[in-house]
């Protein structure tokens, strides 16, 4: 949990000022995009689509976070010598359960389980930036200076913040003078926005994040599944403890609706323009499919959960939202949740049809 001496930094917002800073957005808004971009597929998809929207969201910059899927590489070995010995015992047999699939199908195809290359974070950051840089060439705009570089590892204490252009960046933008808010649309895990908040904790006066990640605030489910929750423990920690204006928008099960299939992929998006066919190239050469062994995926469906950051703040209605009470994330990853907890806004269910249909038009009217 977050200490005592952490907490006391941050200015406590009323309610009032909360429920000010947490209404829905009604025009054009000052964002930033948090993004992990070269994790998988669905980050281009919403830094696309919010390039494709600039009636309706003013872009203040796009910050790259570090991502990893290291944490994996210890079990996914294990699972392989229980595939070839049997398990011993009922933690090796979760294990098995776990990650017993994703080995098997790698050694069908004649791959070690224990030998696959996992990006690093510092890696990850690097190859995201570059992957933001490729979208905007795909559309044909400049990223002029809107573009900087982010954490290349996570928080490892929260007396030490990681200092980096996005940072730095998120806490100029969070303290210009505006009668609007700054909206940081965060899709990746929140290493920036936290390290911004350390560094800074005057800019909860008039910052809003918006995170995509986990199971619902009142789930009594482990949050461990959520790659952007699981990262950086410690930054996801605070983003729920320190007060902070933040719609909380849960990829399982609400995110999880944006499922889109190789048949729409080659109706709505392939040969829209540049971007389309890039767009539809990720779908189909998809590198978390070749991490995870997956050869056919004509019948598959690939979740672009990103979409559901840009989707709420196009139209809130797309996305329904209540305000409850912040929970605390223990070291467990489980939620707790108190009375007298500060406010947040949190998603409940999703209009899945309505944001395909807005970013396909947008795609068809950009070629």
């Amino acid at each position: 949990m977050i200490p005592d001496h952490i907490l006391s930094r941050f200015p406590k917002l009323t309610n009032d000022q909360m429920y000010h800073l947490l209404k829905p957005p009604t025009g054009p808004v000052r964002m930033i995009l948090d993004t992990d971009t070269a994790n998988e597929i669905d980050d281009q998809f919403a830094l696309a689509w919010a390039l494709l929207s600039p009636d309706q969201i003013k872009l203040e910059g796009i910050t790259t976070e570090p991502f990893s899927f290291q944490h994996h590489q210890s079990d996914l070995a294990l699972a392989k010598t229980f595939i070839e010995t049997g398990p011993q015992n009922a933690a090796e047999g979760e294990i098995l359960k776990k990650y017993g699939d994703w080995a098997q199908r790698l050694m069908d195809l004649g791959k070690d389980p224990s030998a696959v290359n996992f990006t690093t974070p510092e890696e990850g950051e690097e190859l995201s930036y570059q992957e933001i840089l490729h979208v905007y060439e795909k559309l044909g705009m400049d990223p002029g200076d809107l573009v900087f570089r982010g954490s290349p590892t996570y928080l490892t204490s929260l007396d030490e913040p990681i200092r980096s252009p996005s940072a730095e960046h998120i806490i100029e933008r969070a303290l210009a003078a505006s009668e609007q808010p700054l909206y940081v649309s965060a899709i990746g895990c929140v290493t920036n926005v936290a390290s911004a908040l350390l560094m800074e904790p005057e800019i909860i006066k008039n910052m809003v994040v918006i995170w995509t990640s986990a199971f619902p605030s009142r789930s009594h489910r482990s949050n461990e599944p959520s790659l952007n929750l699981v990262q950086d423990r410690l930054a996801s920690q605070l983003l729920f403890e320190c007060g902070v204006a933040h719609v909380y928008l849960p990829g399982y099960h609400i995110g999880a609706q944006l499922s889109i299939s190789l048949p729409e992929m080659e109706k709505f998006v392939r040969g829209k323009g540049a971007i389309g066919d890039y767009l539809y190239h990720l779908f189909t050469n998809n590198p978390i499919h070749e991490q995870l062994g997956i050869t056919d995926i004509s019948w598959r469906t690939w979740i672009v959960w990103d979409m559901i950051n840009i989707a709420w703040l196009l139209n809130p209605d797309w996305v329904p939202t209540d305000v409850l009470t912040s929970p605390q994330l223990d070291d467990q990853l489980l939620w707790r949740n108190f009375p007298n907890r500060h406010l947040m806004r949190e998603a409940y269910d999703i209009n899945r049809d309505a944001i395909y249909h807005d970013f396909f038009q947008k795609l068809e009217n950009a070629v």
